[in-house]
């Protein structure tokens, strides 16, 4: 019975790595993470599969505990408060904010990550709602757009329900998304 349950998680993670490896043309990106004390704090490798884009964070210097990253709409970490990012990423109408909201999700919303007492996180995220490829046919968030995108980390948990940012607090990690030639 273990053996069954663990072929489909197989399965699943070669079909996630295939199109990457597969595919030597395929739109990879890659950001590094800045905070108020580091200005190499960690990075994120983006990569594209055929229904989305998995993101592969590693940062360090976290408070423990819970944080909201999300997907924001200019690429550009500039600034103390990192607001020079702007709000979430949206491709065409703006949705409102949360995973969990009946009426949402936005494009940059995510599922939070964990950070344990080291204030490391490593974590694999994944997104439908964006894309790293240029095509005017997709209805997904492009972010390698003319004024790019970034991802950006909170202080504390998203609840995934209340605007604007699910209660998420300060930005304390950005990161500008940047394509990979």
């Amino acid at each position: 019975m273990t053996f069954i349950r663990l072929v489909p998680l197989a399965a699943a993670a070669a079909l996630i790595a295939a199109p990457a490896l597969a595919d030597h043309h395929a739109p990879l990106a890659t950001a590094t993470f800045k905070t108020q004390e580091n200005p190499e704090a960690g990075t994120a490798d983006l990569a594209e599969g055929p229904e989305g884009v998995v993101i592969r964070v590693n940062v360090e210097g976290l408070t423990p505990g819970w944080h909201a990253i999300h997907f924001h709409a200019v690429g550009d970490c500039s600034d103390a408060a990192y607001k020079n990012s702007g709000s979430h990423v949206q491709h065409e109408e703006k949705e409102p904010h949360g995973l969990l909201n009946p009426e949402g999700p936005d494009d940059g919303d995510l599922a939070n990550i964990h950070a344990p007492e080291d204030g490391t996180v490593n974590a694999e995220l994944f997104s439908e709602r964006v894309t790293l490829k240029a095509d005017e046919a997709d209805d997904r968030a492009y972010l390698l757009d003319q004024d790019g995108s970034a991802l950006v980390i909170h202080e504390g948990p998203d609840d995934h329900m209340s605007q604007p940012i699910g209660g998420a607090g300060a930005r304390v990690a950005c990161a500008v998304i940047e394509k990979v030639e």
